[in-house]
């Protein structure tokens, strides 16, 4: 008893003390402590993340992943297994674990050194929150009063599922859902026992003992956490014995991304940067969702990529990357330009062996695939055998397949962008044993291919509010990040063409006016030589109405249409349609499309006539939510449309006002639905004019007249109504000198779409391409009708073409016939086909011709007057008109 009551004095005077000094402590770091009350609304860095319009997830930025989770949505293995591991007493203790600290401390005196954590997982969350990861005295103090702070702030399930989603958890994930999207690429509701038990080790060192960089110390750190939960009974030893010997899933996985469009995402994102700063748009979390919807953005890309293979295999293969074995010797007849090209390709990509007629094993082989760069749709094969008609190739997964004659017969020899070589006649024309080729599938079949030097770009926008609806900027942003429908200015030939003619009807003419199509001979005192623009082809009508010098394209009339307007006026009209002013040359070759622009301003152009005239902004991002799911912006877009409200008489800021009152959201955060109210975008031409080159621009993709009279004839773009098989669209084809650039714009009443093909090399020309008999002979009945417009020098119709009508035949498909709406003041008048004066006569020789109201012909045209095309034998060209 003498010794029990100084013990008893002795342990309360040390309790007073250490009370003391712990108070004292406090107080002296309370300054140093941050406020926890911020973690009420804490905002965890959340990397941006951009779907289509339909919710397919495209792409993510942001160097943290992080996939917020609620409490109630993980399971409860995983609440149990990261509570048995890390802190078992969480629901008992208040921020502090007694039990903990004094095993750390036993610890610490019996070794001396800091192998013992006694950390809560709150006491965790405080350092990953305030402070750093620095074992020392102060640290492990401060981290104690912030959980005991935050305890009293917050719940223990909002502690826990702050935890859960805060914590890092190794290659770059943070909380977690992401940890489940790193390593098994699947959500948290999706994994197995042992995936569970793999991802809740993680947190004590996440850089060693995950299952990526350390699988062998992340089976150990498993089996701890599986021991730990069949300790506290949340597990059989069955299931432990089961999950603790299951093998190693793990593998890096990216974003789940479902529409894989980067084009599209790279804008987006720049968008997003510019609004928001790069930080705050790569940690806000925000969801952004795209204007494209996934159907047609994946339509324009397949679109795109199958119309660059088909003009790159038309002009020939380049040869095989290059070889694994079984190097042949070169072949003397090449020319030194094919030479060349390949000699590039395989010191860029080639993969060569010392020992040329050692054939590798598969393994060595897969091994050398790995090193080859594949683009989709492109697969890197090496051959590894071949027959009469056919070859077998391996894939770097080890994956074997048969390539059939059909998938090969196209590659002859290139040899310039002008000349092919010889069709093959069997395969050992084309490669041989242990060539590197690329490979794709094409309509279910599987064929020999080469990556694109050519390149291209399609644009799609909604007329009526300027919403892209698809944009693709080359074959693969993983091989160029350039974007050529938005950055690329390139020349746009005839695409000017219908703008000129919109100023012609400005200023008088109407679609029957009379413009003489023959040669100009233009003489240049300043530079002392000729301007002698022509027709593409060399072929010219003489007199011609406007509807069909527009359908035809006719290089010459577009010049005459500039003179009759004036240079100034025609530039500054053409500017009303959205492009920069100062792009537009103040010269007579702006008529035949000397100008450059971006695909995605001639597209915003061209949108001007299927709106009715109005200059709408394309825009990408339709909405912006917050992590919550939380609208926090919508797009307004100006429409085409004015007035645009049906009561033209109320005021339009008080509907605005009272709609925002009306449609606050139930909860009362403030947020209005998007508001009735459209904005009108600004009327820059008329409609009647807009409808009237609508109405030339359809003449232009179909074929015209009658051909038992005589009287037929082919717009440039004839081949898009033929295979879209509609009557309610319209088209303009576009070619520069030398074939540089190629284009095809048009539209639907709904949709308006501009595809682009060229070289990145302005210097380099589109070329030619030769028949291929080996196509002609598998389908001769396609080819006479298709295939033989491949053939020739390459144009707007024949290289960018067939990617709109692609695209547009997929975006189409299904809506019901909607033509261009006629307005008002315009009226229909039968007259002469030859002379588009009035007529009364009903056969052949007239046809109805649309009129602004007040400018429709009123003479009629005389019986001499008449030509009738089924008497006549031929036509002859006419001489060349000389200007002085």
């Amino acid at each position: 008893m003498k010794y029990f009551k100084p013990l008893i004095l002795l342990i309360l005077l040390g309790a007073v003390l250490g009370s003391a000094t712990l108070v004292g402590i406090y107080f002296y770091i309370k300054p140093e402590l941050p406020s926890v009350t911020v973690l009420k609304d804490v905002r965890l860095q959340t990397p941006m993340r951009i779907y289509t319009q339909d919710g397919k997830l495209i792409s993510q930025y942001g160097v943290k992943r992080r996939i917020p989770v609620k409490l109630e949505d993980v399971p409860v293995e995983l609440i149990q297994a990261v509570l048995a591991t890390e802190d078992s007493r969480f629901y008992e203790h208040n921020g502090i674990d007694p039990i903990g600290i004094g095993r750390a401390a036993l610890s610490l005196l019996v070794t001396g050194e800091k192998r013992q954590g006694a950390s809560t997982l709150t006491m965790q969350l405080a350092r990953g929150f305030f402070l750093t990861r620095e074992k020392t005295y102060i640290r492990k103090i401060k981290e104690i009063f912030i959980a005991w702070h935050m305890e009293q702030v917050l719940t223990k399930d909002e502690i826990l599922e702050l935890y859960l989603n805060k914590i890092e958890l190794g290659h770059r994930s943070f909380g977690f859902g992401a940890a489940a999207q790193v390593y098994y690429g699947t959500t948290l509701n999706d994994l197995t026992l042992a995936q569970i038990a793999t991802i809740s080790g993680l947190p004590k060192a996440p850089s060693v003992l995950n299952p990526i960089s350390g699988p062998e110390a992340s089976v150990e750190r498993r089996k701890v956490v599986l021991l730990r939960m069949r300790d506290e009974g949340y597990i059989t030893a069955e299931q432990q014995q089961q999950a603790a010997s299951a093998p190693v899933t793990a593998r890096k996985h990216g974003a789940e991304i479902e529409v894989d469009a980067p084009y599209l995402a790279d804008l987006i994102y720049s968008e997003m940067v510019e609004i928001y700063g790069k930080e705050e748009a790569e940690t806000g979390g925000y969801q952004v969702y795209a204007t494209a919807t996934s159907e047609r953005q994946l339509a324009a890309q397949d679109a795109v990529v199958r119309n660059l293979h088909d003009y790159d295999e038309r002009h020939g293969y380049r040869g095989p990357l290059g070889y694994l074995w079984n190097q042949p010797e070169a072949d003397e007849e090449q020319t030194e330009e094919s030479a060349a090209t390949q000699q590039q390709a395989q010191s860029d990509d080639a993969l060569q062996r010392d020992e040329a007629d050692t054939i590798p094993a598969t393994q060595d082989i897969i091994d050398a695939l790995a090193d080859v760069p594949a683009y989709s749709p492109l697969v890197p094969v090496v051959v590894t055998a071949v027959a009469q008609k056919q070859i077998s190739v391996l894939d770097a997964t080890g994956r074997t397949r048969d390539i059939p004659w059909e998938g090969l017969d196209w590659a002859r020899a290139y040899i310039t962008d002008n000349r092919q070589g010889e069709e093959p006649e069997v395969a050992s024309d084309i490669v041989s044993e242990g060539a590197i080729v690329y490979i794709r599938e094409q309509d279910g079949q599987w064929r020999l291919a080469q990556l694109p030097q050519v390149s291209g770009a399609l644009i799609s926008l909604n007329p009526q509010n300027g919403a892209v609806e698809a944009v693709v900027g080359g074959y693969s942003f993983y091989e160029s990040q350039f974007n050529r429908a938005t950055q690329a200015k390139r020349q746009v030939g005839s695409n000017i063409k219908p703008f000129v003619y919109s100023a012609a009807l400005e200023n008088g003419y109407t679609l029957a006016s009379i413009v003489n199509d023959a040669p100009i001979n233009h003489w240049d005192e300043a530079s002392g030589t000729a301007w002698r623009p022509q027709n593409s082809p060399p072929e010219y009508d003489g007199p011609i109405r406007m509807r069909k010098a527009l359908g035809k394209s006719k290089n010459v009339v577009s010049v005459r249409l500039l003179r009759g307007v004036g240079l100034e006026q025609t530039v500054e009209h053409i500017a009303k349609f959205g492009f920069n002013r100062e792009d537009i040359p103040l010269d007579e070759t702006v008529s035949l499309g000397s100008s450059s622009h971006t695909p995605l301003e001639v597209v915003r152009g061209f949108s001007v006539i299927a709106n009715g005239g109005y200059l709408v902004t394309p825009h990408y991002i339709d909405k912006v939510l917050n992590e919550n799911n939380e609208v926090l912006w919508e797009t307004e877009p100006v429409w085409a449309c004015n007035p645009c409200n049906d009561d033209d008489e109320s005021d339009a800021d008080a509907d605005i006002e009272r709609l925002l009152a009306e449609q606050l959201d139930e909860n009362g955060s403030g947020l209005p639905s998007e508001p009735e109210v459209k904005r009108s975008a600004p009327q820059v031409i008329t409609s009647q004019n807009a409808f009237l080159v609508a109405e030339m621009m359809r003449t232009a993709v179909r074929a015209n007249g009658s051909w038992n009279n005589k009287t037929y004839w082919l717009g440039t773009g004839w081949r898009a109504r033929n295979l879209l098989q509609r009557t309610d669209i319209h088209g303009k084809t576009g070619t520069t000198n030398d074939s540089r650039d190629t284009w095809f714009s048009g539209f639907h009443r709904d949709l308006v779409t501009t595809a682009w093909v060229g070289f990145d090399d302005m210097g380099r020309q589109l070329g030619r391409a030769t028949r291929n008999q080996n196509l002609i002979n598998r389908n001769p009945e396609k080819f006479n009708w298709i295939g033989n417009a491949m053939i020739g020098g390459e144009d707007g119709a024949k290289a960018a073409g067939p990617a709109w009508i692609r695209f547009m035949q997929d975006a189409l498909d299904g809506k019901p016939h909607s033509p261009v709406a006629v307005p008002d003041d315009i009226v229909r008048v039968r007259i002469d086909r030859t002379s588009g004066k009035l007529t009364r006569r009903t056969d052949h020789t007239t046809l109805f011709e649309y009129f602004l109201q007040g400018t429709e012909p009123t003479v009629y045209v005389r019986d001499d007057e008449v030509v009738d095309p089924a008497s006549q034998d031929d036509t002859t060209t006419p001489e060349p008109e000389e200007i002085f």
